[in-house]
């Protein structure tokens, strides 16, 4: 009877232990579940879905339980992800008995219950060439233990699989950090069987891989490739977050990102920075800028406050992409966050008058359209200027 209520009391004290380490991890609010919205607007035509498309439970080389990828996918603020366990490297098949649509299966209803969209996927983990792909949207995963790798991608596309490669810079098997492609992925791509590739991985942003995104027309895609739980890799408390895809959707379902991901309707969200296609990013930085007051007088060489409001939660950091003969602005200046920036700008001419609509030019460093290249946009005000006469 002493022996039972020990256990019991032991028992308890590692529940209250438990509790209280999750609670260092995510913070005081625990116990009180709270989800963290990413603040990324729609588009026009499409809801912006955030996704994270590859990630690890102890049903391989993972440190946690599915239903947990589950728990942080929603207070993280995704809307849909994939549990993506290898195929060959399983080393816990001793205290885990591998089972490939088990990880999948045991999320599934915490993940219906959370609203979120949970996709079944799978990581065929192979040396370089062709290193590691991903499948998803899969039926079934057993078919892909093959032997020959090119099986058991072909066994993957049977079942309308999406197929990326993942990490192509990856140091361990490009030890000099560069991505290589090679001809097997020239195969692959030529079959149609590859769809897309990882152009950030965890904290690695991959330049070559987002030009061969462009020349190939592959869709692009950013993951985070967790093993840990998600808070001893991202201080979450310091407004740091995951990599994710950003999917743009014509409704919130699994055929609908299915859909988008085979059409390339994507973008990646890394660290500060967006990473795609112009057409996508200038209407996510468009319904996030607002110009508070449009209209403003300049005397002479005055000076006047524009009021700019980011309704996003990125910081866009704006350089001059050219010079406006009538008025100075700031050669650099940060849209900073859920928050509005004065922006100063000054006349250059003591005796100009009238009413004009003036483009203010500027390149976002961190809306990247392509490697190294920073979205054009232009803030647009129209200023009345007021000739200062007797000076």
């Amino acid at each position: 009877m002493q022996s039972g209520l020990l256990i019991k009391r032991r028992f308890c004290a590692l529940v209250a232990c438990s509790v209280l380490a999750i609670a260092g991890l995510y913070g005081s609010d625990c116990l009180a579940a709270t989800r963290v919205e990413v603040k990324i607007p729609d588009i026009p035509g499409y809801l912006t879905l955030k996704c994270d498309f590859h990630m690890h439970t102890v049903f391989s080389d993972g440190r946690v339980w599915p239903t947990v990828r589950v728990e942080e996918a929603w207070r993280e603020g995704l809307d849909a992800f994939a549990i993506t366990d290898h195929i060959e490297y399983l080393p816990h098949k001793r205290d885990v008995r591998p089972e490939f649509n088990r990880p999948y299966e045991i999320a599934r209803q915490s993940a219906k219950d959370k609203g979120l969209i949970l996709i079944r996927g799978a990581e065929i983990t192979r040396d370089m060439p062709p290193g590691h792909l991903n499948a998803i949207f899969l039926k079934d995963v057993n078919p892909l233990d093959v032997n020959d790798w090119k099986d058991a991608v072909k066994a993957a596309v049977e079942q309308g699989a999406f197929v990326f490669w993942n990490h192509p810079g990856w140091t361990e098997q490009q030890p000099d950090g560069k991505s290589q492609w090679y001809p097997e992925h020239t195969e692959l791509y030529e079959k149609g069987w590859m769809h897309g590739i990882e152009v950030v991985n965890e904290s690695s942003y991959y330049p070559l891989a987002h030009k061969w995104a462009l020349e190939k027309k592959l869709t692009i895609v950013g993951n985070s490739d967790v093993h840990n739980p998600t808070n001893l890799d991202y201080e979450f408390h310091k407004g740091v977050h995951r990599p994710m895809t950003l999917v743009f959707a014509k409704e919130r379902s699994t055929e609908a990102i299915k859909e988008a991901l085979f059409a390339r309707r994507t973008a990646v969200y890394h660290e500060n920075t967006l990473i795609g296609k112009e057409k996508y990013l200038r209407p996510i930085y468009d319904k996030s800028i607002e110009i508070l007051n449009g209209e403003v007088t300049v005397k002479g060489k005055g000076k006047v406050n524009i009021r700019v409001h980011n309704s996003s939660e990125i910081d866009y950091e704006l350089a001059a992409d050219g010079i406006v003969e009538e008025i100075s602005a700031p050669r650099s200046i940060t849209l900073y966050g859920d928050r509005t920036v004065l922006l100063a700008i000054g006349g250059k001419l003591e005796m100009l008058s009238g009413t004009r609509q003036i483009r203010i030019p500027y390149r976002v460093r961190n809306l990247l359209a392509a490697p190294d290249e920073g979205l054009r946009v232009e803030l647009v005000i129209g200023v009345n200027f007021v000739a200062v006469e007797g000076k």
